[in-house]
């Protein structure tokens, strides 16, 4: 049974397919359009290019089957509303598809319709990077995106390091989506777009001339031309004219250039002379034998004036294009045309809108175009998920000595390289900055060395300084109101350094300010942000709020915020070592000294060898024994225990006396000693009272913002004089407490007010630098020539000449004076010391004179009686003599003398003579 059932099903499907082959036969003539404009750079390739296309698929028997492939072309002449017309002319011939515009602004247009009638628009020269979106479908591109251009673009600027670009355009869709390209390019890259400048779309010399001396009156002179393909390239010409094509100038050309030589058949020697270093990109083509075949024939239809211009990559794209229109027909079995009930519908007047056709099987053909592949002139004919032709990268060409060189190739995943990108596929792997090559370029001027790419003035436009035009502390930079000339240590300092400049800057200072009071910084700072201004030179603090919006260069000078507040000052002095005691409590300590010296000499003169002797000897150890004590141990050792005893509390008065000294010392030599309570900033925040700041200065917003000091509390001060009157007056007469200021002010206000000082220590470190726009090469240049002022001693000796001398007493640090110490500070301890002295002494002298009588009356049986008539002051005089004979005598000798006595078996000989 199953043979009967297959047999019949498969006679039935022979048929379908016969009968098919019959009833849906392609027509044997299938038309498509063409819209763009003949009398165009592109348009003139383009049309020989597709008419030779069209001549070759008709004579190729392996394609279209027989059917006549006819090319309409119509010419829309740049205008968006021909384009319009001329492609509803072709809707009504019933075209299966639209090649071209080559205007972007066209394509916009025509795309729509496109869209609506289901007829795929296939362009050669449209390269808006906008026409992939989505909301075209039936808009494919067989040339490459303007994105992809814009890359290689941005590559090229940041393989040289530049890092401002102007960019000259042409004011329609394919300029400024092009422009814009080229921005979101550079956005992940060092380099930015500084200026966009437009031209109209139909611009003329005088239009030219505006857009070019605008451009240079700007800083950068690295130019991206973005304009349609001009055969006059009167851009270029008329920047030879002003002067633009210097040695420091780069020009940077997109493909319209490349095409446009390409087209310019022979060249134009003047032409070429004034493209001399120009730099352009020319989408690559792979080398083959068909794109030779191609270029031969071309030349011998130029021979027989079959065409009258060059061919360019343009007109290869547009031979390929026709040939991706007709493979894809190719696959088509019927074309159909219907009317849209939507058209129909609407339909209530004259337009006769049901000769506007659907193409019913646009859809069809719309997804066989996307599936090409096949080997054209330009090399891989296929299309990427955006619609896209998967392009080969680009040629970098330059123009010198009157020719045109390839100097390199650029590729997706590749990026620069001097081979062909066919040539290195497949042996790289990631696109590494070494790989990066190009060859050698000659630049505008004739030079092969990389141009600085910018000229910061010229006399032109010199460079714009703006400077605070100070009130006070003129000394740092202010307008001399009588010559008008800005002066001062900054000014000194960046004209020094624009001389190590390796190159001329014309400039042009412009004050800020009345003069009158002080400007306000973080105003004058924005207005170099705002372009009003190239650079700001002056005392220019660099904060965090700063540094976003412009540069910096390298600080010159070091700042901050301190405190200044009222101080006792003392003046130092050779003998500032004898300020911590009071006259009282020196002439006491002395005192102290000699007692000591003589107690100690009596305690031990008869115990101690050491202290016994010639008389200047004993003098001499008696004082050095008390002296040496202060600094190391002394030689001679105490024997007696009470000597011993007045030793000890004579070393603890000193170990209190010489660390209360050193104490008083250092505060003297060390700190401050304050009229009021401040010790900090943030004793200073906790006080409540009035703080005084400088007008102007960053000081203010710091500590409203940043400490968050209420408003109220802050007083501003124009000058030292209110300086000086607000911290005498003090926060309860209308005053402040303290002034918060940056350091350099405060020193020059401390020069000429010793009664003030600096609080604390520093809270905020910054420093002092020129303020420029951002990405500004200058500031670069002139943080070098800063760093070579600081280290050759430059900096230093400005300062000085404007200042004063490293021994000029606002350099030094200002100290304040403690109290001295007073004898009522140490007198219980020295009262202590004193009697404890004295009582041992009273002991002493109890002990020797109990000793001396008891001696004298061993004496008195061997002494010879005493005359009646001698007198009782002759008598005392004795006993006074022969006490002090008896004090000098060896202790140890009268111990002897009183044993002999009191055992008198002993020789009273032997006794003496020991």
């Amino acid at each position: 049974m199953k043979p009967l059932v297959v047999v019949p099903l498969f006679i039935f499907m022979t048929w379908v397919g016969f009968s098919g082959s019959v009833f849906c036969q392609r027509p044997s003539v299938v038309n498509i359009g063409a819209v763009f404009t003949f009398d165009s750079v592109i348009g003139r390739a383009a049309k020989a290019a597709m008419e030779a296309a069209v001549s070759d698929v008709n004579a190729d028997q392996g394609i279209l089957n027989g059917t006549e492939l006819r090319l309409i072309m119509k010419d829309v002449n740049c205008s968006v509303f021909m384009g319009s017309i001329e492609v509803f002319n072709l809707i009504e011939k019933e075209v299966v598809a639209i090649i071209g515009p080559q205007s972007s602004s066209i394509a916009h247009m025509i795309s729509e319709i496109a869209n609506g009638l289901k007829v795929p628009l296939i362009s050669y020269a449209a390269t808006d990077p906008t026409l992939s979106a989505k909301q075209f479908p039936y808009f494919l591109r067989s040339t490459q995106s303007e994105s992809s251009q814009m890359t290689a673009m941005a590559d090229f600027i940041d393989f040289y390091g530049w890092k401002q670009v102007i960019a000259i355009y042409v004011d329609d869709d394919y300029g400024r989506n092009g422009i814009s390209a080229l921005d979101n390019a550079l956005e992940n890259k060092i380099s930015r777009l500084s200026h966009k400048l437009p031209l109209p779309v139909q611009f003329d010399q005088n239009d030219i001339t505006v857009v070019l001396k605008q451009a240079k009156s700007l800083g950068s002179r690295v130019y991206v031309v973005h304009v349609n393909p001009d055969p006059r390239l009167r851009i270029f010409a008329l920047a030879q004219e002003l002067q633009m094509m210097n040695s420091n100038s780069v020009w940077l050309a997109t493909d319209w250039l490349s095409a446009t030589l390409d087209s310019i058949s022979p060249m134009n020697q003047t032409s070429l002379h004034n493209l001399q270093g120009v730099v352009g990109l020319c989408q690559h083509t792979p080398e083959s034998i068909h794109k030779k075949a191609f270029l031969s024939r071309w030349s011998t239809m130029q021979q027989k004036g079959l065409v009258t211009t060059g061919l360019n990559t343009y007109g290869l794209y547009a031979y390929d294009t026709v040939w991706a229109v007709a493979r894809s027909i190719d696959k088509l079995r019927s074309i159909h045309f219907s009317v849209s009930d939507k058209l129909i519908d609407r339909n209530e007047s004259d337009m006769l809108l049901e000769k506007l056709k659907v193409f019913d099987e646009g859809n069809f053909l719309r997804k066989k175009l996307l599936k090409t592949n096949f080997t054209g002139l330009t090399g891989q004919v296929q299309f990427d998920h955006d619609r896209n032709i998967v392009g080969s990268g680009y040629d970098v060409i330059n123009i010198d000595k009157m020719k045109i060189h390839t100097v390199g190739y650029w590729s997706h995943g590749l990026g620069f390289s001097v081979l062909p990108p066919e040539t290195i596929k497949g042996k790289k792997n990631n696109n590494s900055e070494l790989d990066q090559k190009l060859q050698n370029i000659t630049w505008p001027g004739g030079k092969t060395e990389k141009p600085r790419g910018w000229e910061i003035a010229s006399d032109e436009r010199p460079l714009r300084i703006g400077v605070p035009n100070r009130a006070s502390f003129v000394q740092f930079v202010t307008e001399d109101h009588n010559s008008h000339k800005v002066q001062g240590y900054c000014v000194d300092i960046f004209l020094e350094a624009l001389k190590l400049v390796p190159y001329d800057t014309p400039y042009r200072f412009e004050p800020f300010g009345d003069g009158r009071s002080n400007p306000h910084y973080d105003e004058l700072v924005r207005m170099v942000a705002d372009d009003v201004f190239d650079v700001v030179v002056g005392d220019v603090a660099i904060v965090t709020n700063r540094t976003k919006i412009v540069d910096f260069s390298q600080p010159y000078a070091s700042s901050g915020l301190v405190i200044v507040a009222p101080i006792s000052n003392p003046k130092s002095s050779a003998w500032v070592f004898v300020k911590p005691f009071t006259v009282e409590l020196w002439c006491v300590t002395a005192a102290a000294f000699v007692m000591i010296a003589v107690v100690i000499w009596v305690l031990e003169h008869r115990v101690n060898d050491a202290f016994r002797g010639p008389p200047r000897r004993q003098l001499i150890t008696m004082f050095m024994f008390s002296f040496s004590t202060l600094f190391k141990t002394n030689q001679e050792d105490t024997v007696s225990s009470l000597g011993r005893f007045v030793m000890v509390v004579w070393l603890f008065l000193l170990m209190v006396i010489t660390s209360s000294y050193t104490a008083s010392l250092s505060s003297i030599l060390t700190v401050q000693q304050l009229s009021t309570p401040i010790t900090g900033i943030d004793s200073l925040i906790a006080t409540n009272l009035p703080i005084g700041y400088q007008v102007g200065s960053f000081a203010y917003s710091y500590l409203k913002d940043n400490l968050r000091v209420s408003r109220s509390r802050l007083i501003s001060l124009g000058s030292p004089e209110e300086y000086e009157k607000a911290l005498r007056q003090g926060p309860s007469n209308g005053g402040v407490a303290a002034i918060v200021d940056e350091l350099p002010y405060v020193e020059l206000f401390l020069a000429t007010n010793p009664d003030f000082g600096i609080i604390g220590q520093q809270f905020t470190r910054s420093g002092w630098g020129f303020a420029f726009q951002r990405d500004s090469p200058l500031a670069v240049d002139i943080s070098t020539a800063v760093l070579k002022l600081s280290e050759n001693g430059k900096l230093q000796r400005i300062r000085e000449d404007w200042f004063c001398k490293p021994e000029c007493p606002w350099q030094t640090t200002h100290y304040t004076e403690v109290h001295q110490l007073h004898f009522i500070s140490f007198w219980g301890l020295y009262l202590l010391c004193g009697t404890i002295t004295l009582a041992a002494l009273l002991v002493f002298l109890l002990r020797t004179v109990r000793q001396f009588v008891r001696y004298k009356r061993t004496q008195m049986p061997r002494s010879l009686p005493s005359s009646s008539s001698s007198s009782t002051t002759t008598r005392c005089s004795n006993v006074i003599y022969s006490f002090f004979d008896f004090i000098d005598e060896k202790e140890e000798a009268i111990k002897k003398i009183f044993t002999h006595c009191e055992n008198p078996q002993i020789n009273v000989n032997s006794a003496r003579s020991t």
